[in-house]
């Protein structure tokens, strides 16, 4: 009996198994039948988004492509234009520093006519016997005071001492003066100067009278300070010299070269109308044949600007 049920649970457990083997496959199919809309449903989604990302990707590569050339041309554009502008700048200031020195440094050359005071140091006492016996015969002295008259220029090397001062010329003058301190009366003198007897050829006293002058020709550096304004100081601080004397020495010498010294002022009046003052000393370091031509001056000038 035992054995019977045995038999038929083994039956049945066989034909469950069988039953299963067969309904497996079956199940398998439907499942992968149920999730393949779904996996395809998902790739597509996938693929539609790729797509629109594509799409998105070349529309902004078009506008890239499009925009890449203006925004060169812009640049370069942009570029050129700064360029230009800064030129333009430049140009201006240069202009406006052209116009500026030339309407305030336009008339810095000058030529100017001079007058005023002179005295030398020592009068002449050789102009008669004053030389040959000094002292005792000195009927031949002259004044030691006089007066002078002259003209000369100045024209501009630098305006600004070669870079190292500014607003501050350095000039170079060329100037010239007439000096006089008086006449004597040979007449009066008792005995003649050797200097005019050897011009008379004779013992006989010259009869008449004389002017003592000197003329002296100076060639100076000139610094003038305090560019663009109406007034203007100057200084020389060295100059040369040469000075002729009338008459000629006992020695029959003329020619004394020497040094000047100078300062002074000027102020535009009107334009380059100018008027000025100066105080100049002449010094020769020593005299000529007896005569000493050392001696200052002192007066004022006008000068036209060019």
């Amino acid at each position: 009996m035992i054995n019977k049920n045995k038999k038929y649970v083994g039956a049945v457990i066989a034909t469950l198994a069988v039953a299963g083997l067969v309904a497996a496959p079956q199940a398998s199919a439907k499942k992968a039948k149920a999730a393949a809309p779904v996996a395809v449903s998902k790739t597509e989604v996938l693929e539609a988004q790729l797509r629109a990302m594509q799409d998105e990707i070349s529309a902004l590569r078009a506008q890239v492509n499009a925009a890449a050339p203006s925004a060169t041309v812009a640049a370069a554009v942009a570029a050129d234009t700064q360029k230009v502008q800064e030129l333009d700048a430049w140009m201006n200031t240069v202009k406006s520093k052209h116009a500026e020195t030339h309407a305030k440094g336009k008339d810095d050359n000058l030529i100017f006519f001079r007058g005023g005071f002179a005295r030398n140091d020592a009068k002449r006492h050789d102009i008669l016997t004053g030389q040959i016996i000094p002292g005792v015969v000195d009927q031949g002295k002259t004044n030691q005071d006089g007066y002078y008259f002259g003209a000369g220029f100045d024209f501009g090397l630098t305006d600004n001492v070669w870079g190292l001062v500014d607003k501050t010329d350095v000039m170079a003058e060329l100037m010239f003066d007439y000096r006089n301190f008086g006449e004597r009366n040979l007449a009066a003198q008792p005995l003649p100067s050797l200097v005019n007897t050897a011009a008379a050829n004779t013992l006989t006293p010259v009869r008449g009278t004389v002017a003592v002058s000197q003329f002296t020709l100076g060639a100076s550096p000139k610094i003038k300070f305090m560019k663009g304004s109406d007034f203007r100081p100057w200084i020389i601080p060295m100059g040369l010299t040469v000075n002729v004397i009338s008459p000629p020495s006992n020695g029959v010498t003329v020619l004394n070269p020497g040094m000047q010294f100078g300062t002074g002022a000027e102020y535009a009046i009107w334009k380059a109308i100018k008027i000025g003052a100066d105080v100049r000393y002449n010094l020769t370091g020593r005299a000529v044949d007896g005569v000493n031509t050392n001696g200052l001056t002192a007066g004022g000038y006008l000068g036209i600007g060019f």
